[in-house]
């Protein structure tokens, strides 16, 4: 008679610290949503900035960063998909500071055949990018005996979403085709705003204001991050900033008027002493001198650092600066602390590779890419942790951050 195999016991996971972590300053990204208010109010008082939290806010975590903006004064909040919708959903609804603050979230895909259900139960707005979107959602209302809030998004130049020119028409020679549907947002997306002189802005603009005047419903909405800095025309009721936030500069070219809401950090795993003419890292790509110190970093392009930032930049580590050295590889980095104390060199000490030493941006610079990519691309092993005045807090959120003038919800 054979014995029963047993499951073996283990203990639960361990509680080491983590050995690459992003710091999310919540202050800062409140207070980025401030400044953006800030700009938007100088010309609309009433008018206001949503969020953009979708690609799970960014790469930081929307169970994080969502009910923070929330709590900063967003009015709604935008995601991709479906399924971040309801996952926004389901941290908005545990986060213990938003009591009756609960903001409409919005999807910006749109919605698919057999997901009106879904919307319902999470309590999800699809922007309406077509008339098969708009046909979905106006029977979704129908079976419910009431027409159903969304956004509608017109495609003034973009090419991509959005009711298309034939279907504006259609729309504009017949509104009352919107009549099954409660349109809280008319919205378009600028394409060219990170280039202020690009053509396309004005004739964007100008076919937006003929949206409006055409079938505009509900809040007017054109300014991504970017946008919100071409100037006052361009801001109409409803900003939505995405990347701006988190701090990546929405003005090419010029100083980041963001403040940094990310930082990045890894611990040294190993250091060792060079003591012949060798080479560091896969494919000999980088070339040690005898007596070069290197440091070896818990991170790689795994955790979303770029391989195409072979070799460039630098990472603080004490106050110092330290070269990195050769290719990235899947889990680890190496870096030059020839020139740094040996008392600040070694194994546990922790180097800052995103901070106020090197932003995104510059990293993206060097990887050949965009501040986007990089931000979103931060891999899931990263532990997050909530800094507030230079102060760690542990997730659960703690104290709310301060916030702007709360308006009614879209």
């Amino acid at each position: 008679m054979s014995t029963p195999a047993t499951t073996p016991a283990f203990p639960a996971a361990p509680a080491a610290p983590p050995p690459a972590w992003i710091e999310i300053d919540l202050a800062a990204l409140a207070g980025n949503h401030a400044r953006l208010t800030r700009l938007m109010r100088v010309h609309n008082p009433a008018a206001e900035v949503a969020g953009v939290v979708k690609a799970n806010g960014y790469g930081l975590g929307a169970d994080l960063v969502g009910p923070a903006l929330a709590r900063a004064g967003a009015p709604a909040l935008f995601v991709a998909h479906l399924a971040e919708g309801a996952a926004l959903r389901q941290a908005l609804a545990a986060d213990p500071y938003q009591l009756q603050l609960a903001r409409p979230v919005y999807v910006l895909n749109g919605i698919a055949e057999g997901e009106a259900d879904d919307f319902l139960a999470f309590d999800l707005r699809p922007v309406l990018n077509g008339p098969d979107d708009l046909d979905r959602w106006t029977r979704a209302g129908r079976t419910r005996g009431r027409p159903l809030p969304a956004a509608l998004h017109i495609d003034t130049g973009m090419s991509r979403l959005g009711f298309d020119e034939a279907g504006f028409a259609a729309l504009a020679a017949d509104p009352s085709r919107l009549g099954g549907v409660d349109i809280r947002i008319t919205m378009s997306h600028l394409a060219c705003a990170d280039d202020p002189a690009h053509p396309l802005n004005r004739r964007q603009l100008d076919r937006f204001l003929a949206v409006a005047a055409a079938i505009g419903r509900g809040r007017l909405s054109l300014a991504n991050s970017s946008g919100l800095f071409l100037g006052p025309d361009f801001h109409f009721d409803l900003g939505r900033p995405g990347v701006a936030l988190y701090g990546i500069n929405p003005i090419p070219g010029r100083a980041n008027p963001m403040a940094p809401v990310v930082h990045l950090k890894a611990r040294v795993l190993q250091v060792r002493t060079i003591d012949s003419f060798e080479s560091v890292g896969y494919g000999a790509a980088a070339r040690a001198r005898p007596g070069m110190r290197v440091a070896t970093l818990a991170i790689g392009y795994a955790d979303g650092w770029p391989w195409s930032a072979a070799g460039k930049g630098e990472v603080m580590i004490g106050g110092h600066r330290a070269p990195i050295l050769g290719r990235v590889s899947m889990d680890l980095v190496t870096v030059d602390v020839s020139a740094l104390p040996p008392s600040l060199i070694h194994g546990g000490a922790v180097a800052e590779l995103i901070g106020s030493h090197r932003d995104i941006d510059a990293l993206a610079e060097d990887a050949g890419t965009i501040g986007y990519e990089i931000l979103t691309r931060l891999g899931r092993r990263y532990a997050r942790r909530l800094v507030t005045s230079g102060q760690t807090q542990v997730y659960p959120i703690g104290v709310p951050t301060p916030q702007t003038e709360v308006d009614p919800a879209p």
